[in-house]
C-alpha cells in the first residue's frame, strides 16, 4: 500500500509553515508542511550513524537549506521545527540517550543542537509519538479524538494521541505499547529489550522470522526451508510473498502473529479507549490492497471482537496507517504547530519553556 499525493504549491498553502525532522537509523527525513499539516516539500539523507549526531545535524541543515531554495520556500516562513527521534529520551531537556539504532549518539542534547543550526523554536518527540501526531492530524486517525498508533517492523513502536497530547509520560517514556506484557508464561519469548513476554517479541518482523526459522528447525515443511538451506537471509518479506503463494507455514506464522497482536490491541483498548487504532510501519503484508493485507487485518479485528468490551470492540476503528513513511516528519511538525500556538496564547507572566 503506497500513499502518493501532490506536494501544495506555496501559493495555496495556508501560513505559517513549519518544519520537521524524523531521524531514523538509515536515513533523516525532513519536511515542511503548512499550518494544515500539507507537505510543501520533502526528501532525506543517510543518517551515517557512525559519524555522530553532531555531522548528522549539520547535514540536515544543509539539505533542508537545498530543499527551501529548490522549491523558493523562504527560510523567513519557517515558523518552528520539530524534532523527532527513537530509542530513549529525556524530552523535556532535549537529550537523546541510549537509541539502540544509534549506537554513537548516546547522551546527545540533540534539540538545543538543532535550535542551534535553524535558530528557530524547536519541539522535541519520539519519533513513533510524531508518526502517531501525524495519523491524527491529516492520516487515518484525523476524524478521531483519540488514536494509538502502532508501528510493526523490526520492533514494535507505539505512539498514544489525545486530543492534541501526545503522551510522552513522567520520564519520556509514555506510549511504549511495544512493551507491554502479553505473556506471563515462565517460557515466554524475549524481548529484544532484555525482558520476557512484551508484544514485541511476538508481533515484530524480528520475531515473524524467528518463529518462522524454528518452526522449520522443528522439521516442519515449508517453501521457505529451502531458501533457509541455501543460505539466504530469510526477511519478513519472503514469508509474505510464501504466504501469498500458499505456504501453509508462513500463512500460519503471520496468522499468529495478528491474533498476539489483537490481544495486544484489546489491552491497550481497555487502558485508553481510543477512536482508532491505526497499524504503521513496514511489515503490513500489503495493507489493505492485498488480501493477505485484508486477512491480515480481519484476523485482528476477530480477536478484538472475541476478547473486548463489546462496545469498544464495536465501534472502535482499526485499520491500516495512511502518510506511511511520511508520517514522522509531518507528526513532528505538528507538535512543534501546537507547541507555538500554546506559547502565543501563554500569559505575557508566565515564562517560556
Amino acid at each position: 500500500m503506497t500513499t502518493h499525493y501532490p506536494l501544495l504549491s506555496l501559493a495555496d498553502a495556508k501560513l505559517p509553515l513549519f518544519l520537521g525532522i524524523d531521524v531514523g537509523g538509515t536515513n533523516i527525513k525532513y519536511g515542511v508542511v503548512d499550518d494544515l499539516g500539507r507537505p510543501l516539500a520533502k526528501g532525506q539523507i543517510p543518517t551515517f550513524e557512525e559519524r555522530g549526531p553532531q555531522d548528522g545535524v549539520r547535514r540536515t541543515r544543509a539539505a533542508v537549506l537545498d530543499m527551501l531554495g529548490d522549491t523558493g520556500i523562504a527560510q523567513s516562513q519557517i515558523s518552528a521545527v520539530g524534532l523527532a527521534t527513537p530509542g530513549t529520551m529525556d524530552i523535556p531537556n532535549g537529550m537523546i540517550l541510549e537509541p539502540h539504532n544509534l549506537p554513537h549518539w548516546f547522551n546527545f542534547p540533540i534539540k538545543n543542537a538543532v535550535f542551534n543550526e535553524f535558530s528557530l523554536p524547536t519541539s522535541y518527540a519520539n519519533d513513533a509519538n510524531a508518526a502517531a501526531y501525524g495519523e491524527f492530524w491529516v492520516g487515518r486517525g484525523r476524524q478521531f479524538h483519540s488514536i494509538v498508533l502502532l508501528t510493526l517492523g523490526t520492533g514494535v513502536g507505539g505512539g498514544i494521541i489525545i486530543g492534541d497530547l501526545s503522551i510522552d509520560g513522567e520520564n519520556s517514556c509514555g506510549s511504549e505499547c511495544g512493551h507491554i506484557i502479553i505473556d506471563c508464561n515462565p517460557n515466554a519469548r524475549m524481548c529484544p529489550c532484555g525482558q520476557p513476554g512484551h508484544l514485541e517479541a511476538y508481533c515484530s518482523a524480528t520475531a515473524l522470522i524467528k518463529r518462522t526459522t524454528e518452526l522449520i528447525a522443528e522439521g516442519r515443511k515449508s517453501s521457505l526451508a529451502g531458501l533457509i538451506d541455501e543460505d539466504h537471509h530469510l526477511t519478513g518479506l519472503l514469508i509474505a510473498q510464501a504466504a501469498d503463494a500458499g505456504d501453509a507455514l508462513a500463512n500460519e506464522v503471520i496468522d499468529e502473529l495478528a491474533r498476539y497482536l489483537g490481544f495486544g490491541i484489546v489491552s491497550l483498548m481497555h487502558t485508553i479507549d481510543p477512536g482508532a487504532v491505526v497499524l504503521g510501519g513496514a511489515m503490513n503484508f500489503g495493507g489493505s490492497d492485498t488480501p493477505l493485507g485484508r486477512k491480515f487485518l480481519e484476523t485482528i479485528r476477530t480477536v478484538v471482537r472475541q476478547h473486548a468490551f463489546p462496545i469498544p470492540a464495536q465501534r472502535t476503528t482499526i485499520d491500516f496507517a495512511l502518510l506511511e513513511g511520511d508520517a514522522g516528519f509531518i507528526g513532528a511538525a505538528g507538535i512543534a504547530r501546537i507547541d507555538r500556538m500554546q506559547r502565543l496564547i501563554r500569559p505575557a507572566s508566565q515564562p517560556a519553556s
